[in-house]
């Protein structure tokens, strides 16, 4: 928002596709991320609405599996997806991929795991009001963009964030999929790194995707 506002950045061209939806949701709702994107991004820089695409957490329910298919058509029509934004949950999920989704899975409705809707639970003023339910991007979906930035802040992360990178691969946490992914940028924090080899156990120590010595240790 600072490049756009002080230096001209714009976003015209841009073309977003968001992750995921609780659903059902509405846009307007407080936890609505439609609403979040507008008040964080969209409403300060100048994409253009037609260009901006969220998962409709408002769709009937008939309806949704044609929606997702439409969603993952919609994807396909603007290229692709460059540069792919995620977070992680405590789950090992990337966008609602819950434990159990495939790395060849694609945006579909999904039940969200209880500890995702614990930890939801302070935005929605108690858990039993947090959906149980989400629509979402698929494994398969995410591992096609052609870069990939995952964020992860705080101690809480910091399991899964080793399990993710030291690991093995597999569907009980699906972020370790993007193991196989040739371009994966991780940035930490200090909290949610701590639990790595090389923070824990300083030296040098073998990459589980490739089986080299990374160049982190310090060595050759």
């Amino acid at each position: 928002m600072r490049l756009h506002r002080e230096e001209g950045l714009s976003f015209q061209n841009v073309v977003s596709f968001n992750l995921d939806e609780y659903y059902p949701m509405a846009p307007d709702s407080l936890q609505s991320y439609v609403r979040f994107m507008r008040e964080y991004l969209f409403d300060h820089v100048d994409i253009r609405p037609e260009n901006v695409h969220i998962p409709d957490g408002t769709v009937p329910p008939e309806q949704v599996a044609e929606y997702c298919r439409r969603y993952e058509e919609q994807i396909r029509e603007a290229g692709g997806v460059d540069l792919q934004l995620l977070g992680i949950g405590r789950t090992g999920h990337i966008g609602f991929n819950e434990p159990g989704s495939g790395p060849a899975s694609r945006t579909r409705i999904i039940t969200l795991d209880h500890v995702t809707r614990t930890d939801a639970a302070s935005d929605f003023y108690g858990e039993e009001n947090v959906p149980r339910r989400a629509l979402t991007m698929g494994v398969g979906t995410i591992l096609e963009a052609r870069k990939i930035v995952l964020l992860a802040w705080g101690e809480g992360k910091a399991a899964v964030v080793k399990r993710m990178v030291e690991g093995e691969v597999t569907d009980t946490v699906p972020a370790t999929y993007l193991q196989s992914h040739p371009d994966v940028q991780v940035v930490l924090d200090e909290a949610a790194g701590a639990e790595l080899t090389p923070r824990k156990t300083p030296g040098c120590w073998a990459c589980p995707a490739t089986g080299t010595t990374p160049r982190c240790c310090g060595r050759p």
